[in-house]
């Protein structure tokens, strides 16, 4: 297992509208209020306006329980808004181009393959992102990666690496045995009791400590 000395923590809650009623805000104070300290805030369907707002807002939030915040997509936005880093696809700006506006915040990449893990890594990401791990119904990522693929990645890089992807809480012991150095999860934490399934995660990630 590698340093998590550039991840703020080893569970990221990620702010998923599209699977709770709640608001984002409502979102990240429950979490927070439950013991999560590292939000990444996703939103994809609003406009950039709005997600600057909503953005400064939730950075407020997380300023004041000492939480890491990092946003989605738009590292133009995560600076504006004094984030801790930002979290890029694929498809977004560049990596080389973000450290450019970022400078020391954190960088972390989207992947799902070996060939886009080494390339983050090679680049200078913070941490990857690698998944979907299991079926997931927050996002069309394709085919679950599973943990044989976990575990080749795990031996060819050497910045951590966060497990994404239809997570529950009882799936920790083995990502963990298998490579990851935290989890990122949306549904198992928002749907149904927050600060019990908050409270489920902490418990199976300290057993792992």
């Amino acid at each position: 297992m590698t340093s998590h000395s550039r991840l703020p923590s080893r569970l990221c809650l990620i702010t998923d509208s599209k699977v709770s009623e709640k608001t984002p805000e409502e979102i990240t104070l429950a979490v927070l209020r439950a013991g999560v300290r590292w939000i990444q805030y996703r939103e994809k369907e609003k406009s950039r306006k709005h997600i600057y707002e909503e953005a400064r807002r939730l950075r407020q939030l997380t300023s004041g329980y000492g939480a890491s915040f990092i946003v989605n997509d738009h590292a133009d936005i995560a600076l504006a808004v004094d984030a801790d880093g930002v979290h890029l696809g694929q498809d977004d700006l560049p990596l080389r181009e973000a450290r450019k506006i970022l400078g020391e915040k954190i960088i972390g990449i989207s992947t799902h393959s070996a060939a886009e893990a080494l390339d983050a890594a090679a680049g200078g990401a913070d941490y990857i992102g690698f998944g979907p791990l299991f079926r997931t119904k927050t996002k069309e990522a394709g085919e679950p990666r599973g943990l044989e693929m976990l575990r080749q990645i795990r031996g060819e890089v050497r910045v951590p690496i966060v497990a994404i992807g239809g997570i529950s809480s009882k799936d920790l012991k083995p990502l963990f045995a298998a490579g990851a150095d935290a989890v990122a999860v949306a549904s198992a934490i928002l749907v149904g009791d927050i600060s019990g399934n908050v409270a489920a995660f902490m418990r199976n990630i300290e057993g792992d400590a």
